[in-house]
Order: structure tokens, then sequence, then C-alpha cells
């Protein structure tokens, strides 16, 4: 495993914050799965926007978020996306500048859920995607000066769901089920993991069974659980000694690898 790099205490501070941690039917209690990228404690990077992320993201920080990479299409992850355009187009300085990061294989999906409706503005004279800057990726991007790399997690059909690693900081796995393989591959430089878990997994989501089941003791030891179902389940995992996400809370990372 690869030691992880030396912090520079002139060096900018890092972080994620959690904007929510619930399940689909818990996201009007706990918040819509979400996170964000801090440096120095500005944002840099949302991950999903959904409609309960964002409105916490606008009440932490008090402006729209400067970019946005999907993990998926499910609406509970993305149904902020159209307010997104609204926010963008009636705002000449950010109309056409606002990156949204999506796998290739997830665009129809995304397309389909936020951008096929007819007209998206009453007045016409706009696509959907004017208002934002689509950009499509297959194994990665380029970010504010950061290389992110994108990987194909278990959640419903296959390739519609793609978790984030920053190498070196985080890895974000989006819903999934158990993916020991992407992992070992993705998450080798010993990285903290923000992993999909409830107490009870499905076809599409993890349960605590599975992670014990699937994952050495040395990688559940990195797991950063959320995408849980109530706080009753939230301390049912930390029972049985997983350690568990909060809306709000920020972990700190390790500066990005070079």
């Amino acid at each position: 495993m690869s030691a992880r790099p030396a912090v520079d205490e002139t060096s900018p501070a890092w972080a994620l914050r959690f904007l929510g941690v619930g399940s689909a039917a818990a996201a009007g209690t706990l918040g819509a799965a979400s996170a964000v990228l801090e440096r120095d404690g500005e944002p840099l990077l949302m991950i999903d926007c959904g409609q309960e992320a964002l409105d916490a993201f606008l009440a932490r920080y008090g402006r729209p978020p400067p970019a946005v990479y999907v993990t998926h299409a499910h609406m509970d992850h993305v149904a902020g996306i159209e307010r997104l355009f609204f926010l963008a187009w009636f705002d000449p300085a950010l109309r056409g500048r606002l990156p949204i990061y999506v796998a290739v294989p997830v665009l129809p999906h995304l397309h389909a859920r936020v951008a096929e409706y007819p007209g998206a503005l009453a007045e016409g004279g706009a696509n959907f995607w004017d208002g934002l800057h689509l950009v499509p990726v297959t194994r990665g991007f380029w970010h504010a000066g950061l290389q992110f790399q994108i990987f194909p997690t278990r959640h419903h059909l296959p390739e519609t769901c793609f978790g984030l690693r920053l190498p070196g900081s985080f890895v974000f796995t989006g819903d999934t089920r158990p993916i020991p393989e992407m992992l070992a591959r993705y998450a080798d430089a010993g990285e903290p993991i923000a992993h999909d878990c409830g107490l009870i997994g499905n076809p599409s989501h993890t349960g605590i069974d599975d992670l014990e089941r699937e994952y050495p003791p040395d990688l559940r030891a990195r797991l950063l659980l959320y995408h849980y179902g109530s706080e009753a389940d939230a301390a049912a995992l930390v029972a049985r000694g997983s350690r568990v996400l909060r809306a709000g809370e920020a972990i700190t990372l390790a500066p990005p690898a070079a």
C-alpha cells in the first residue's frame, strides 16, 4: 500500500463535507446523499445534487456550487440540477459556465430525467444544457487543477452508477453493492472511503452483513457509511463497529497525490 503524502502546513486544508447521508426514503430527515470537496473551507466540487442536497449547499455556502459530479440519475441525486439550470441561466456570470461532470453511460439517463421536457424556459429560446456546462467523462476528468478518477459501481443495471476518487484524498462510492475488486484498484493509497451502507442490503444497496462478508478488516477500517435509512439504523451500524457519517459533518483529507 502506498504511503499518504506528507502534509505541508503551508498547503491548503482539504475536507469532504456531507450535506446529507440518507437513503431516498430518508432524504427528508437525513438529507439526500451528497458531499462537497472543500479547499480551505471553500467548496470546490459538489458530488450529486438532489433537491435536499442543493438546499443544504445553498444554506451553507450562500451561492450555487462551482461544479457538480453526478454518480447516477436517481432523482434523490439529480433533482436539484433543474434548479441549477435556472440559477445559472438568469445569472450572466454563470450561464453556460457551471460544469456538470457525468460518466458517458450515465448521460442518457440524466438527460431523460432532467433535460427532455419540451421547453426548458416557458419563453423558449434555450436548450437545457445551454444554461450549464455539460462535460461527459470516461475514466476521469480534470477540475480546478486536480485529476479525478471515476469507476463503475454495482447499482441496478451495469454502468448506471460511477464512483469518484481523488487519488490520495478520498473515495466516494455512490450507490452500490460491495465492490471489492474496484476498491482494490481505486482505494489503494489508504484513502478514506465514503460507502453506501444501510442496515439491511438489497439488490441495489449494501447492507452491513455485506460489508462484513465482502471486505477485509483493514479496508473496513477506512469505511465511512452513508445512505442509511434512519437514526435507529445509524445507531445499529455504530453498534456493529462501523463509523457512520452525519449530515453537515466534514472529514479532514490528506492533500491530493501529485
